[in-house]
């Protein structure tokens, strides 16, 4: 492997490391409060990051390019399963959580996770499938527009604006990498902010988050999350009061192994600890696009672009919202919060970014001559 794809999965054993200490002390009391074991999160995110390492090296063996061929099956699979979360006959599987219908077989399997790699693949493959045509707004952005937008409807229907507008984020990313003239940009956030607006006003729960950030006190209990992770991040200090010493977890701030974990560490870390964390995810961003610099296929290249911002963007949301800067999005902390859908998604594209970078997969082919036989005469 290159330089950058060593580094990248030093750097993810590090995270996965941390996150698996912090959800434990984030998450300890609450599971005893709750008739569970004190370890009781720890060794669910425990099973989940086996799998997800199994996963992670398997990612890192397939050659990325043959996700080119798997985009269309990966895109379909993430549809079907986001349709049938949403189903009304399906509850028995898809029960509601907290309000949503998110998750299938109770809370084993996140289908809008899942799907965020389908955005990056797929979104990768059209722009470089169809080439010059990217440039016309028919032919081009047309079709991204229906896919993707299929996609922002089955989630908001969860409900789940955040993800929604995530996808079209990182589609747009992608696109933006691409090439893509900026004037259909500009014409496509005219006509979709009304829609937004429009759309989000019916979703009480995006009314109530946007009112206690814009106006606080008009939502207690938003108001009390935000506030009680504010008290967090302000009693560690400079320097954090220490190891599972945090009062959060005891069951104030409601989420504080998972939406929030973020504010568990400014506790327990202090502002050294989320500093040295956010600049482990600048590492992380700095690594993927110097790997993208040299991928072998403009394919790849905006594989990896993709895979960076959905990591990287996804971590300064969830730190964003834990220190006040915005609203509750519910996005979680990537490697490190509560939840192994995430985790599963967070591995599987680190892996293919690993595979990216590494300078074997460059060289080696079903084209590749074979160094054992000796040279025609």
């Amino acid at each position: 492997m290159s330089v950058e794809a060593r580094v990248l999965t030093v750097l993810t054993l590090a995270f996965l490391a941390f996150g698996l200490v912090t959800v434990y002390s984030a998450s300890s009391i609450v599971a005893l409060q709750a008739g569970h074991n004190g370890a009781y999160y720890m060794l669910r995110q425990l099973s989940g990051m086996v799998i997800g390492l199994i996963v992670f090296a398997i990612a890192t063996k397939i050659d990325a390019e043959k996700w080119y061929d798997w985009a269309w099956p990966v895109m379909i699979l993430c549809l079907v399963l986001l349709t049938f979360v949403v189903l009304p006959f399906t509850v028995r599987w898809a029960p509601r959580v907290h309000g949503a219908r998110r998750y299938l077989f109770g809370s084993s399997m996140q289908p809008s996770e899942i799907a965020k790699l389908a955005v990056v693949i797929w979104t990768s493959m059209l722009v470089v499938k169809k080439g010059d045509a990217m440039r016309r707004l028919s032919k081009g952005l047309f079709p991204f527009l229906v896919i993707v937008g299929l996609m922002d409807v089955l989630v908001y229907v969860e409900p789940d604006l955040s993800s929604a507008m995530f996808y079209t984020l990182i589609m747009s990313l992608i696109l933006f990498a691409a090439g893509v003239r900026i004037g259909h940009f500009v014409a496509l956030v005219v006509i979709a902010i009304p829609v937004l607006y429009t759309r989000a006003e019916k979703l009480q729960y995006v009314v109530l988050r946007m009112s206690a950030f814009f106006n606080p006190g008009t939502s207690p209990h938003i108001d009390y999350q935000a506030r009680q992770s504010l008290i967090a991040i302000g009693s560690g200090g400079l320097f954090g009061v220490g190891f599972g010493q945090g009062r959060q977890q005891y069951g104030f701030l409601p989420f504080a192994y998972d939406d929030f974990i973020a504010a568990n560490i400014g506790e327990e870390r202090g502002f050294l600890g989320l500093t040295i964390l956010i600049l482990a995810f600048v590492l992380y961003a700095y690594l993927g696009f110097r790997i993208a610099r040299v991928a072998r296929s403009k394919f790849q290249q905006l594989v990896a672009i993709g895979i960076v911002a959905t990591v990287v963007i996804s971590a300064f949301l969830h730190i964003g919202v834990t220190i006040g800067l915005l609203p509750n999005t519910g996005l979680t902390l990537p490697f490190i919060s509560y939840g192994r859908s995430n985790m599963l998604l967070t591995l599987v594209l680190t892996g293919i970014l690993v595979n990216i970078g590494s300078e074997r997969e460059r060289v080696m082919g079903e084209g590749a001559t074979n160094p054992l036989l000796a040279p025609e005469q």
